[in-house]
């Protein structure tokens, strides 16, 4: 909180030295004006001081985004859309995507469709046997 709290008292007193209409007067104005939000993670502990985890977990779509145009139709579109939901899903909860793929696919032709949530990943982790290894890799 001190390093921020001098952050901001410089960014004020340079400001004020700063050209109107000049383009670092609007970065710091813009600077200034969410300095609230830029500082939320200090008062709550659940909060990440930068976006970098939901950047990772959004790489892959942006890597693969060419490759998305070539899908043949938008049912192909829509069927790989649920695909990557459903992985990086299982990164977030910790799980590893193959297990649970192999696992779900294993038991869908056969499960009611009334009682699909059961085969949601957070619902199936118990059951997928995975070792301690690779839940603590997959959730880093």
């Amino acid at each position: 909180m001190p390093v921020l709290k001098s952050l901001h008292a410089w960014l004020i007193d340079t400001r004020s030295r700063v050209e109107e209409k000049s383009v670092q007067a609007a970065a710091f104005d813009y600077t200034l004006q969410r300095w609230e939000e830029l500082t939320r993670y200090t008062q709550d502990g659940r909060l990440e001081i930068d976006n970098n985890a939901a950047e990772r977990s959004l790489r892959g779509a942006g890597v693969g985004r060419k490759n998305y145009l070539f899908f043949g139709s938008d049912t192909g579109g829509d069927r790989a859309a649920i695909a990557y939901s459903l992985i990086e899903t299982c990164k977030l909860n910790g799980i590893d995507p193959q297990r649970y793929l192999g696992y779900v696919l294993a038991r869908i032709a056969d499960h009611p469709i009334n009682r699909i949530e059961e085969l949601l990943p957070w619902n199936v982790l118990d059951k997928l046997e995975q070792p301690e290894q690779v839940r603590q890799a997959m959730a880093a």
